[in-house]
């Protein structure tokens, strides 16, 4: 009676779970975290390894991880939080123009007209000429 009882649970849930995640905005989530993951190591790759170096150089050959201060045995890594900060200030231009981008092509698709149904091209035509009709008496 007990494992009848579980086993409606586990399937029950497991329907649970189906409903949950065949929802497209579930989905659409996870594909967005997922890409957002791969462009978060894009991005700091070409800061830690493009960016961070022509810095460096433009301004005397400093290695910013190598920018640390040292108050005792404690050692504080500004140059890490600064490259940390440029990495983060390219990510949210990258966000923000790939916004402006989507949100210019939905406001395309939205300012498109729906074409009428069939069934109410049909019904228009039919009133039209009831019109007609009614005109000529």
């Amino acid at each position: 009676m007990e494992a009848k009882k579980i086993g409606t649970n586990v399937k029950n849930t497991l329907t649970d779970f189906k409903k949950f995640i065949s929802k497209g905005n579930i989905i659409d989530l996870s594909l967005g975290v997922v890409i957002g993951t791969a462009f978060g190591k894009i991005t700091t790759s070409l800061v830690n390894d493009v960016i961070m170096p022509i810095i460096g150089i433009i301004i005397g050959g400093i290695n910013f991880q190598d920018l640390v201060f040292k108050y005792g045995d404690a050692v504080i890594g500004y140059g890490k939080f600064i490259q940390s900060i440029i990495d983060f200030l390219i990510i949210a231009a990258c966000v923000f123009v790939f916004t402006k981008i989507f949100s210019k092509f939905k406001a395309k698709e939205e300012a498109k007209p729906a074409s009428p149904a069939p069934n109410i091209v049909l019904l228009e035509s039919i009133r039209d000429e009831l019109i007609k009709l009614n005109e000529k008496k």
